[in-house]
């Protein structure tokens, strides 16, 4: 059953529409995405309701296309999966309502899958057999959390950020520089070409806390701009960036360091977006090799939104118990933007 089970899976969670297709628990038949980039560039962030829109309009197709790039008909799908939260309620709706459909018209089992345990899962899809425990970082256009990991498909939160998300800040800091959107990778190229010579502050450095901040250094920026613009010499965009950078990536390596004295893991697992981040990745891979844990960071194409990792989590979770009747609840299961694992959703 575990080999043979294949998963259809969607994710709608903000402006990425997605479908994939994954037999047993991790092997990857297809993947599909549906980027809005375009759409919401021009505003310089999302727009909920184009989000909306679109996700309604690329839906059916990225099913069909999922299902024909595995090979695969829909017959012989064991299982659907969708993210039922966090995120735009509005988005969450429009996957988890088709997937809940077309669950019940086939006679399917259904699994709604934490769109936060998905990012944590993607690790897992690039390696199946990282150690156990494990500290999972999580950093995102909406979150910035960590997790201890005992058993794969279980998170307990350790901390997280207390005011922005570190993907919105390295978003914000391009739109104060007008770099375009989405912000990091234009930021992290804009690194590349300067130096750190700006004092951005590491928020909650000295604080004996798991959780985060990214408003000040945020802010700071903010004011150095100001400052230069006063003073006639104009912003020097690449330094910028390099230097809010780096205080991002300290911050994020110097809670991880916390998180591994006090609990003692296998493994760290870099997940979310701003995985794919080259300095992170290399501060990272330092901080694993002074530690000597293991380090895992996925494949760029599992570090966005995708549904992959929606239909792994959701297979993990059936396999687990495929006899729970909350895999047959369609009509009472709605979507929770504010749904964080280990709670129950609302």
């Amino acid at each position: 059953m575990v080999e043979n089970l294949i998963t259809l899976g969607l994710e709608t969670s903000c402006d990425e529409t997605a479908v994939a297709v994954v037999e047993g628990r991790f092997n990857i038949l297809s993947s599909a995405v549906a980027s809005q980039d375009e759409i919401h560039s021009k505003y310089g962030g999302i727009v909920p309701e184009l989000a909306c829109r679109r996700h309604v309009e690329m839906i059916r197709p990225l099913v069909k296309e999922a299902l024909n790039i595995a090979g695969i008909r829909l017959d012989r799908v064991g299982l659907v999966s969708a993210t039922r939260g966090p995120g735009l309620v509005g988005a969450l709706l429009v996957g988890l309502s088709y997937a809940k459909a077309l669950a019940w018209a086939r006679k399917l089992p259904f699994a709604g899958v934490n769109h936060l345990q998905g990012h944590v899962m993607s690790a897992f899809v690039q390696r199946p057999g990282a150690p156990l425990p494990a500290v999972a970082l999580l950093v995102s256009g909406g979150h910035t959390e960590l997790f201890l990991v005992e058993t794969i498909g279980q998170l307990v939160h350790l901390g997280g950020t207390r005011d922005d998300a570190v993907g919105e800040a390295f978003d914000k800091v391009a739109k104060m520089l007008s770099l375009g959107y989405p912000g990091g990778p234009v930021v992290e190229k804009m690194a590349e070409l300067g130096e750190p010579v700006y004092n951005i502050p590491v928020a909650m450095a000295r604080a004996d806390t798991l959780d985060f901040s990214f408003s000040g250094p945020k802010t700071a920026v903010k004011q150095l701009i100001n400052k230069l613009e006063k003073e006639g010499s104009g912003p020097i965009s690449a330094n910028i960036c390099a230097s809010f950078q780096r205080a991002a990536v300290d911050a994020l390596v110097l809670k991880t360091s916390l998180a591994i004295e006090k609990y003692n893991p296998a493994s760290i697992l870099i997940v979310g977006g701003v995985a794919s981040n080259g300095a992170l990745r290399r501060a990272m891979n330092r901080l694993g090799e002074e530690r000597s844990v293991e380090v895992v960071f996925p494949d760029p194409m599992l570090c966005t939104d995708n549904a992959v990792m929606i239909a792994s989590a959701g297979a993990c979770d059936f396999l687990n118990d495929p006899q729970n009747r909350v895999f047959r609840d369609y009509l009472t299961l709605d979507a929770d933007p504010s749904w964080m694992p280990g709670a129950e959703p609302r």
